[in-house]
């Protein structure tokens, strides 16, 4: 994870594939509690003590999906965050998104559980 951490996010373009099969795997191996669904998208939940650690949570991943300009689709509430990560662009995943995974992973916040 460390090393897809190190990497910046490149803007898609379009006109590219999505990635699939073993390019997902791969890539997924290097992640830890996230999820590939249907070849499309990453998610990966997690909990928190209350709301304002919830709410801490997702302003970190804010700023860095600002920082990186690649976003993700957050849902939160009391206790509880849910990330789903793809490329809008091409409607699929590509390597941005395993990055923006990664650094949400390695940003420093309060304890959180993983959930799936």
């Amino acid at each position: 994870m460390a090393d897809l951490a190190s990497r910046e996010c490149v803007p898609c373009r379009g006109g590219v594939p999505p990635m699939n099969g073993a390019e997902i795997l791969g890539l997924l191996q290097e992640l830890s509690g996230w999820e590939a669904v249907e070849e499309h998208h990453l998610k990966k939940s997690y909990t928190f003590k209350n709301f304002r650690e919830s709410l801490e949570f997702v302003n970190r991943v804010s700023q860095i999906a600002e920082e990186q300009g690649h976003h993700p689709n957050i849902c939160f509430g009391w206790g509880r965050a849910e990330i789903t990560i793809y490329t809008h662009k091409i409607d699929g995943l590509t390597e941005s998104d395993f990055i923006l995974a990664a650094k949400i992973d390695a940003m420093s916040v309060p304890p959180a559980v993983a959930g799936g």
